[in-house]
């Protein structure tokens, strides 16, 4: 595996779930692959759980770490190509990132969206770079458009807390203060598409995620409709996407609190587990009892973190 940003690139879901419990059994069995290769975790924005996480599950595997927070330890870097750099940033992407690639084995990469310009974001133009001029194996950790080391310890979890076969799992926008990307919410969207689930998204009416991520999903706006017999639910804000209008990308064009999960939401569904990738925004994301409830996974999602680094770190040193 040369790069990972979506579901496809992880291949047959079976194999790599079963590859994520044998790690969980035993988290250093392939410390041997890393030895003497190094890891460079590229940083344009804040972290905790993919920081830790992803440093962790290296280290598990054998590797050194190399951690770049660009915006706290590094010259201030110019992205857009042709500009004249008489401004406050010192140097190109384009010279930092084959010289980045000199010092290392593989690169993960953490850059948000900057929700003003959609195609810029929905291009995932900083990312690309890496993969094109690195000449290491590159991995996302988030991304503008994508979170996929998210999405695969989602579908770990949900495996793993599922009581049937084939469990109804529900994405519910709720209400938030900022404007916040996509990329969760997109890869969560494709990783259930492509697993065995009945998989339904809820938000309202001009929040529609691009429909490349919606896959087979069954939209519905009404949120007790789509909480009805739900196994799991998955909360997450996102700001506009912009599909149905373009000039609403990046903006918040609802703040309903009435999509906050409290426990009557919970009380809709079939005793569901609660999930969200975190961090939660108490009283607008979710209430305090229902993230506090014995039904709350969040700890054990955060966790599972550690488990599909790992998948897909080896996946990448098997193949160097």
């Amino acid at each position: 595996m040369r790069s990972f940003i979506n579901v496809q690139d992880i291949g047959p879901l079976e194999k790599a779930l079963a590859e994520a419990q044998e790690i969980k059994n035993d988290r250093y069995k392939y410390q041997h692959l890393g030895k003497n290769k190094t890891l460079m975790m590229i940083f344009f924005n804040n972290s905790l759980r993919t920081r830790l996480s992803t440093q962790k599950a290296a280290m598990n595997l054998g590797m050194n770490v190399i951690v770049l927070d660009v915006n706290a330890g590094a010259w201030k870097l110019e992205t857009e190509r042709g500009v004249i750099m008489d401004g406050d940033k010192s140097e190109h992407l384009l010279e930092a990132i084959p010289v980045m690639g000199c010092y290392c084995d593989m690169i993960g990469v953490r850059s948000f969206a900057g929700l003003t310009d959609r195609e810029y974001d929905y291009a995932e133009t900083v990312l690309q770079q890496f993969i094109k001029y690195s000449g290491k194996p590159v991995f996302a950790m988030e991304t503008a458009t994508v979170h996929p080391l998210q999405a695969f310890a989602d579908l770990i979890t949900i495996e793993e807390y599922k009581k049937v076969v084939r469990p109804k799992v529900v994405l519910t926008w709720a209400p938030h203060c900022r404007a916040l990307p996509q990329a969760v919410p997109n890869s969560f969207a494709q990783w259930m598409n492509a697993a065995d689930v009945d998989f339904v998204i809820t938000h309202p009416e001009g929040y529609e995620l691009d429909p490349k991520f919606v896959g087979n999903a069954r939209v519905e706006y009404d949120q007790r409709r789509a909480f009805e017999g739900a196994d799991f639910i998955y909360a997450k804000n996102w700001s506009n996407p912009g599909v149905t209008n373009p000039a609403d990308y990046g903006k918040i064009t609802s703040k309903d609190m009435s999509w906050t999960v409290d426990t009557e939401h919970m009380s809709w569904t079939n005793n569901a587990k609660f999930m969200h990738c975190l961090p939660v925004r108490r009283g607008l994301i979710v209430t305090d009892d229902v993230i506090e409830s014995e039904n709350s996974i969040v700890i054990p999602e955060a966790a599972n973190r550690e488990i599909s680094c790992s998948v897909v770190i080896k996946r990448m040193l098997e193949a160097l």
